[in-house]
């Protein structure tokens, strides 16, 4: 029997059965905890960037902004859906905050240069200046060793 008698009669012996309550609950504690946070790990905004041959990237901040523009023309301000005018709102405050944050800029492929180049222009008025463009690595390295050369006939 795992519980002790309040009576001590004869023999005392350790007791032997371990309690498996607390490891249990703490399993199940950490088993919600890892469930909750799995989705959050993964990013939602599926985005087709475009490539380019670059150097290695730090991992990304809590001071680094993250705006995405999707072939429709949807604007993201980190993973939420957001307004042009809520765009503009949103770069204002956080260039008051602080206008040496680095802003990270996705666009797809296909979204033309000239809403770039407006949602530049917002983030610019706002007070944001460091502006990084997102890219993807070339999917084939041997054509991106040699970006200069071109086939001539």
């Amino acid at each position: 029997m795992a519980f002790g008698r309040l009576e001590r009669a004869g023999k005392q012996q350790p007791m032997s059965e371990i309690n498996m309550t607390p490891l249990i609950d703490v399993m199940l504690v950490l088993l919600v905890v890892f469930m909750l946070t799995a989705p959050l790990m993964t990013s939602g905004l599926k985005l087709d960037l475009p490539e380019a041959e670059g150097g290695p990237v730090d991992p990304p901040d809590a001071s680094v902004l993250s705006v995405a523009i999707a072939a429709d023309g949807q604007l993201y301000w980190g993973e939420q859906k957001v307004s042009r005018p809520d765009l503009e709102v949103l770069a204002t405050s956080a260039g008051k905050r602080g206008g040496d944050r680095e802003v990270q800029l996705r666009a797809e492929k296909a979204v033309p240069y000239g809403n770039v180049a407006e949602l530049l222009a917002v983030l610019q008025k706002a007070g944001l200046s460091r502006i990084a463009f997102v890219t993807e690595a070339p999917s084939d390295p041997a054509a991106a060793a040699q970006p200069g050369t071109a086939a001539s006939h």
